[in-house]
Protein backbone atom coordinates (compact mmCIF):
# COMPACT_ATOMS: atom_id res chain seq x y z
CA UNK A 1 0.00 0.00 0.00
CA UNK A 2 2.81 2.41 0.89
CA UNK A 3 4.58 1.77 -2.42
CA UNK A 4 1.33 2.54 -4.28
CA UNK A 5 1.16 5.86 -2.48
CA UNK A 6 4.77 6.67 -3.43
CA UNK A 7 4.10 5.72 -7.06
CA UNK A 8 1.00 7.92 -6.98
CA UNK A 9 3.10 10.89 -5.80
CA UNK A 10 5.72 10.22 -8.48
CA UNK A 11 2.99 10.12 -11.12
CA UNK A 12 1.50 13.36 -9.81
CA UNK A 13 4.95 14.99 -9.87
CA UNK A 14 5.48 13.92 -13.50
CA UNK A 15 2.08 15.35 -14.38
CA UNK A 16 3.04 18.68 -12.80
CA UNK A 17 6.37 18.66 -14.67
CA UNK A 18 4.69 18.13 -18.01
CA UNK A 19 2.32 21.03 -17.40
CA UNK A 20 5.02 23.60 -16.58
CA UNK A 21 6.60 25.66 -19.33
CA UNK A 22 8.98 28.62 -19.29
CA UNK A 23 8.99 31.01 -22.21
CA UNK A 24 10.26 34.47 -23.09
CA UNK A 25 8.08 37.22 -21.60
CA UNK A 26 5.64 38.77 -24.06
CA UNK A 27 4.26 42.29 -23.71
CA UNK A 28 0.76 40.88 -23.20
CA UNK A 29 2.00 38.94 -20.11
CA UNK A 30 2.43 42.20 -18.23
CA UNK A 31 -1.31 42.68 -17.66
CA UNK A 32 -1.40 39.36 -15.84
CA UNK A 33 1.81 40.06 -13.89
CA UNK A 34 0.29 43.36 -12.75
CA UNK A 35 -2.83 41.54 -11.52
CA UNK A 36 -0.71 38.96 -9.67
CA UNK A 37 1.10 41.70 -7.79
CA UNK A 38 -2.17 43.25 -6.55
CA UNK A 39 -2.81 40.40 -4.11
CA UNK A 40 -2.14 41.67 -0.54
CA UNK A 41 -1.24 38.20 0.79
CA UNK A 42 1.33 37.72 -1.96
CA UNK A 43 2.76 41.16 -1.31
CA UNK A 44 3.08 40.41 2.38
CA UNK A 45 4.86 37.13 1.71
CA UNK A 46 7.21 38.59 -0.93
CA UNK A 47 7.85 41.59 1.35
CA UNK A 48 10.49 43.22 -0.87
CA UNK A 49 8.33 44.78 -3.56
CA UNK A 50 8.07 48.19 -5.21
CA UNK A 51 6.77 51.12 -3.19
CA UNK A 52 3.54 51.62 -5.10
CA UNK A 53 2.26 48.33 -6.46
CA UNK A 54 -1.06 49.86 -7.46
CA UNK A 55 0.48 52.32 -9.95
CA UNK A 56 0.25 50.89 -13.45
CA UNK A 57 2.49 53.61 -14.94
CA UNK A 58 5.22 52.78 -12.37
CA UNK A 59 4.78 49.08 -13.07
CA UNK A 60 5.03 49.62 -16.84
CA UNK A 61 8.11 51.82 -16.43
CA UNK A 62 9.78 49.19 -14.24
CA UNK A 63 9.01 46.36 -16.67
CA UNK A 64 10.14 48.43 -19.66
CA UNK A 65 13.55 48.73 -17.97
CA UNK A 66 13.59 44.99 -17.21
CA UNK A 67 12.69 43.93 -20.72
CA UNK A 68 15.31 46.23 -22.25
CA UNK A 69 18.18 45.18 -19.99
CA UNK A 70 20.47 42.55 -21.52
CA UNK A 71 21.78 41.60 -18.06
CA UNK A 72 18.33 40.36 -17.05
CA UNK A 73 17.07 36.95 -18.09
CA UNK A 74 13.35 36.64 -17.45
CA UNK A 75 10.79 33.98 -18.29
CA UNK A 76 7.04 33.68 -18.02
CA UNK A 77 5.89 30.61 -16.09
CA UNK A 78 2.94 28.74 -17.60
CA UNK A 79 1.08 25.93 -15.87
CA UNK A 80 -1.18 23.93 -18.16
CA UNK A 81 -1.07 26.88 -20.60
CA UNK A 82 -2.05 29.49 -17.97
CA UNK A 83 0.34 32.29 -16.99
CA UNK A 84 1.01 31.75 -13.29
CA UNK A 85 4.10 33.86 -12.72
CA UNK A 86 7.59 34.82 -13.77
CA UNK A 87 11.17 34.07 -12.85
CA UNK A 88 14.29 36.14 -13.47
CA UNK A 89 18.03 36.48 -13.06
CA UNK A 90 19.32 40.01 -12.55
CA UNK A 91 22.48 41.67 -11.23
CA UNK A 92 22.56 43.20 -7.74
CA UNK A 93 25.71 44.14 -5.83
CA UNK A 94 27.72 42.83 -8.83
CA UNK A 95 26.26 39.34 -8.30
CA UNK A 96 23.69 37.27 -10.18
CA UNK A 97 20.44 37.22 -8.18
CA UNK A 98 17.27 35.26 -8.67
CA UNK A 99 13.67 36.27 -8.14
CA UNK A 100 10.30 34.72 -8.90
CA UNK A 101 6.61 35.36 -8.37
CA UNK A 102 3.85 32.75 -8.45
CA UNK A 103 0.17 33.67 -8.45
CA UNK A 104 -1.20 32.77 -5.00
CA UNK A 105 -3.94 30.65 -6.59
CA UNK A 106 -1.17 28.24 -7.67
CA UNK A 107 0.86 28.04 -4.45
CA UNK A 108 1.52 24.61 -2.98
CA UNK A 109 1.54 22.67 -6.26
CA UNK A 110 5.30 22.36 -6.80
CA UNK A 111 5.21 24.93 -9.60
CA UNK A 112 7.84 27.22 -8.06
CA UNK A 113 10.25 24.34 -7.45
CA UNK A 114 9.93 22.87 -10.92
CA UNK A 115 10.05 26.29 -12.59
CA UNK A 116 13.19 27.17 -10.67
CA UNK A 117 14.83 23.85 -11.59
CA UNK A 118 13.95 24.40 -15.25
CA UNK A 119 15.23 27.97 -15.15
CA UNK A 120 18.49 26.95 -13.48
CA UNK A 121 19.03 24.32 -16.19
CA UNK A 122 18.64 26.99 -18.86
CA UNK A 123 20.67 29.63 -17.02
CA UNK A 124 24.06 28.16 -16.11
CA UNK A 125 25.56 31.16 -14.27
CA UNK A 126 27.02 30.22 -10.89
CA UNK A 127 27.17 31.32 -8.25
CA UNK A 128 23.67 32.74 -8.14
CA UNK A 129 22.05 34.22 -5.07
CA UNK A 130 18.48 34.48 -3.84
CA UNK A 131 16.93 36.38 -0.96
CA UNK A 132 13.74 35.81 0.95
CA UNK A 133 12.02 37.24 3.98
CA UNK A 134 13.17 35.07 6.87
CA UNK A 135 9.55 34.16 7.65
CA UNK A 136 8.78 33.15 4.04
CA UNK A 137 9.35 29.47 4.78
CA UNK A 138 7.71 28.28 1.56
CA UNK A 139 10.12 30.24 -0.63
CA UNK A 140 13.09 29.16 1.46
CA UNK A 141 11.95 25.53 1.09
CA UNK A 142 11.77 25.94 -2.70
CA UNK A 143 15.30 27.31 -2.79
CA UNK A 144 16.65 24.49 -0.59
CA UNK A 145 14.94 21.85 -2.80
CA UNK A 146 16.76 23.39 -5.76
CA UNK A 147 20.16 23.18 -4.08
CA UNK A 148 20.56 26.64 -2.54
CA UNK A 149 22.32 26.91 0.81
CA UNK A 150 22.09 29.61 3.45
CA UNK A 151 25.07 31.97 3.26
CA UNK A 152 23.89 34.82 5.46
CA UNK A 153 21.24 36.88 7.16
CA UNK A 154 20.60 40.55 6.54
CA UNK A 155 18.03 43.17 7.32
CA UNK A 156 16.30 45.20 4.67
CA UNK A 157 13.36 47.55 4.32
CA UNK A 158 10.29 45.66 3.09
CA UNK A 159 7.91 48.00 1.33
CA UNK A 160 5.02 45.54 1.69
CA UNK A 161 5.40 45.55 5.46
CA UNK A 162 6.47 49.15 5.92
CA UNK A 163 9.45 48.22 8.09
CA UNK A 164 12.90 46.69 8.15
CA UNK A 165 12.78 42.90 8.41
CA UNK A 166 15.14 39.94 8.55
CA UNK A 167 15.99 38.24 5.29
CA UNK A 168 18.03 35.21 4.36
CA UNK A 169 20.66 35.18 1.63
CA UNK A 170 21.08 31.86 -0.16
CA UNK A 171 23.51 30.70 -2.83
CA UNK A 172 23.70 28.01 -5.48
Amino acid sequence: MESNLIESYKHEYRMINSKIELRVVEQSDLDIFFQHQQDPNSQQMAAFISKDTSSRPSFDNHWNKIMNNDDIMIRTILYDGVIVGHIAKFIMFDQAELTYWIDRNYWGRGIATQSLNNFLSEMQIRPIYARAAKDNLASIRVLVKCGFVLTGNERGFANARGEEIDEVVMQL
